[in-house]
């Protein structure tokens, strides 16, 4: 809020509705949060910001309804979702109506074989501000007329175990570091799985152990996709009971595909190359970005996602790897997934993360920084088990073994943070 107060001037905002730690809580409990966060844990700041407003007032009516000046429909602006944050300076992306309300029923056209309206109960354990959960949880389940069910901190398994055990949850979307951490926990077993009906994966590459072992585990199958900010954010989703594991799916409806080469030509189906998208999802713009706006939107409405895809002969997408995390070795493009994904199976590995460091000899070398699970292991056997499952120029050349890696809020490995 005193950051605001710094900047409302300067933008179009009306109005502010504020909320505190314990609005949601009841008798005692609200007021020791909303004091506690503020004259104990100094969290809140002074601010002046005269015609904000209070969400409890707001929810129970006891405000005038918050009538805006003009109200917003079409492609006018809805809201701007920031990106961009694991790979660099974060960029503003602005979402339209249409935007969201096409994505939205482009995810529901794919999830309608296994999501049934007004029954089901779905976990959020991720944070309502990213573009996937936003549209899931905010968007389609309150359309569907379905119950999402808020989890505050995905990083404390035991809650998030304690409940998954204490009502039947029909859905669970998360990212593939979650789902191993909780393949991971002691009481995963006794989870009663058997409402579980659908559960979806994106924002990071999915470990075909972790989507084979989850099933073997809950009976349940992951359902991976794909997206980005920029297009609201879902472009493909695998189809419910014909998934093809190592892919994202084909794409959703109403959606276009170019894979294009460095050299900027068409490549053929199996061949690698930056994905471009086209389709009513597709972003507006960054807002105040225009040279970053060319440089990713053409003038015919195709949208580079700085992604790097293979497509199979029955139109289902591959991601290699992101553009900018490409490792160039003795002029060969290494893409980190596909070693990060060879070493996760080494039984003693819990997760890595590779990145390229510069090298008089080969211009750039692989380092890998590693997780173990509970016991060391000598460097040697992991190069053994590399030069196993690896062209020679992709293993690496370095090790570092860490207790974590760094994340976004998310979940998601900031490789940015390595290189830095």
């Amino acid at each position: 809020m005193k950051k605001l107060e710094q900047i409302i001037d300067q933008t179009e905002i009306e109005t502010v509705v504020f909320t505190k730690f314990g609005d949601l809580q009841i008798g005692l409990q609200k007021h020791l949060l909303n004091l506690g966060a503020k004259y104990i844990g100094k969290m809140i700041p002074k601010y002046n910001l005269p015609k904000a407003v209070p969400f409890m007032q707001t929810v129970s009516g006891s405000n005038e309804y918050l009538t805006p000046s003009h109200s917003g429909k079409g492609n006018d602006v809805a809201l701007i979702l920031y990106t961009g944050g694991t790979t660099g300076v974060a960029k503003g992306a602005m979402l339209s109506h249409n935007n969201l309300i096409a994505n939205m029923m482009q995810l529901r056209a794919r999830c309608l074989l296994v999501i049934r309206d007004k029954t089901e109960n779905i976990a959020a354990p991720l944070p309502l501000y990213h573009s996937y959960a936003f549209l899931l949880h905010c968007l389609a389940m309150p359309f569907a007329g379905n119950h999402n069910v808020l989890i505050t901190n995905p990083r404390d398994l035991d809650s998030v175990v304690k409940l998954l055990k204490s009502m039947p949850i029909n859905g669970f979307v998360g990212i593939n570091t979650l789902y191993l951490a909780l393949l991971r926990h002691k009481n995963i077993s006794s989870v009663d799985f058997s409402q579980m009906r659908f559960c979806g994966a994106g924002a990071m590459p999915m470990s075909l152990l972790v989507a084979e072992e989850w099933k073997r585990v809950t009976g349940c199958e992951i359902i991976e996709g794909y997206g980005l900010t920029e297009c609201s954010p879902v472009v493909s989703v695998n189809i419910p009971g014909k998934i093809k594991y190592g892919t994202v799916g084909p794409l959703v409806p109403e959606t276009e595909m170019r894979v294009i080469s460095d050299g900027g030509e068409d490549v053929v189906k199996g061949k690698r190359g930056e994905l471009w998208i086209r389709g009513p999802q597709v972003m507006l713009g960054y807002w105040q970005k225009d040279e970053a706006n060319k440089e990713t939107i053409t003038e015919d409405g195709w949208l580079k996602t700085g992604d790097y895809v293979e497509v199979t002969a029955d139109d289902c997408i591959t991601i290699v790897d992101r553009k900018k995390d490409m490792i160039l070795v003795s002029g060969f493009n290494v893409f980190p997934n596909e070693i990060e994904d060879w070493v996760n199976r080494h039984p003693s590995v819990l997760e890595c993360a590779a990145i390229g460091v510069p090298s008089e000899r080969t211009g750039e070398a692989i380092k890998l920084f590693i997780v173990l699970k509970d016991q060391e292991i000598p460097v040697e056997e992991l190069t053994a088990h590399c030069k196993k499952g690896l062209t020679a120029y992709k293993v690496p050349r370095e090790f570092s073994f860490v207790e974590d890696l760094p994340k976004s809020n998310i979940g998601k490995i900031l490789r940015r943070e390595l290189r830095d």
